[in-house]
């Protein structure tokens, strides 16, 4: 495979065409904001969502998403999941039938309640077996600077053996799966746990506090993942809890720094109205709580962090609801 597209020039999109250009003779890098690309294009430096890493000569970056995908052997998706949907029937017929069309996106849409893998696939029209999804570990800012990373790509076995190998890099180490259920709902909720983490830090509950949140999330994540068809070992892996370590303790996690200053203001709501960041976890917690009601999966810290951005509950209320739920067995 020669030529790769990256539909979102975000900070993770411009990570991941920083990282993988030299594996491609074309990199072509969408962005919607035409005064952005043209400026990006003369820098070689995306300022707003990446500063201090310098792009590759060999990445086109562009306002016209038809173009950018044109002759794309590999596309990589990079945009908010609220998107996806609306971008991907605007491309239905510009990318290429051969092209693999892979999610970077951890979220669930709030309407049908799909994966992303699911929403790419029906909106662009495509053959499930060619829609991939890419996830694991991985902050943009240390994946463009080339620092130690790990991460999983997950669909039909042919599909993901190539996708791997296309875009495996000595410091961008890629795994695979057959399990997209399981990879995806574990990109998906723990961006859900990790509002809850940002609470309890910024409640100054302690670590004891944060690991058993960290734990009782990941447990909640695999039931959700199994009944829906997913694998347990899947959860237990890059995608489940790798992602879910770093998302809830990494100091860069923007689901838990907006847990943080929801645990520290006075009104949720008013967080949440100014909050300009994409906080996947904000739009998949309600979502979640759905799912669980759909495949009969108690969701305990799903249905709290929803209480809390529906403004039902305060961050400590939602916590110590959790803490005095029944006994049970582990």
């Amino acid at each position: 495979m020669k030529r790769i597209a990256i539909l979102g020039a975000g900070s993770w999109g411009t990570a991941l065409a920083s990282i993988v250009a030299p594996n491609f003779e074309e990199v072509r890098l969408w962005t919607r904001d035409a005064a952005l690309a043209a400026t990006v294009s003369e820098s070689r430096e995306n300022a707003r969502s990446l500063a201090g890493i310098r792009l590759c000569p060999s990445i086109q970056v562009t306002a016209d998403a038809h173009e950018c995908v044109s002759s794309a052997d590999i596309v990589l998706v990079a945009v908010p999941t609220a998107h996806v949907r609306d971008l991907m029937a605007r491309l239905q017929g510009t990318i290429p039938g051969h092209s693999f069309i892979v999610s970077t996106g951890k979220g669930l849409e709030s309407g049908t309640l799909f994966r992303m893998t699911q929403v790419i696939a029906e909106a662009a029209r495509r053959n499930p077996d060619r829609v991939l999804a890419l996830s694991g570990p991985s902050f943009a800012n240390e994946v463009a600077a080339g620092k130690p990373a790990a991460i999983v790509i997950a669909g039909p076995r042919e599909a993901a053996l190539a996708v791997r190998h296309a875009l495996a890099r000595p410091s961008f180490r890629v795994y695979s799966t057959e399990d997209r259920i399981g990879v995806e709902i574990g990109g998906a909720l723990k961006n859900v746990v990790a509002l809850g983490a940002g609470m309890a830090a910024g409640l100054e509950l302690g670590y004891n506090a944060g690991a058993a949140l960290i734990t009782r999330g990941l447990a909640e994540i695999t039931r959700l993942a199994v009944a829906m068809g997913g694998q347990s070992r899947t959860l237990a892996g890059l995608s489940g809890l790798g992602d879910l370590i770093l998302t809830c303790t990494g100091e860069q996690s923007r689901n838990r720094q907006l847990g943080f200053r929801m645990s520290q203001a006075v009104s949720v709501l008013d967080v949440l109205v100014t909050n300009t960041a994409t906080t996947e976890g904000v739009g998949t917690a309600g979502a979640a709580v759905r799912l669980g009601h759909e495949f009969d999966v108690e969701m305990p810290i799903a249905a709290e962090m929803t209480a809390v951005l529906e403004g039902r509950h305060r961050p400590e209320e939602a916590i110590h609801r959790l803490m005095e739920r029944t006994l049970k067995e582990e």
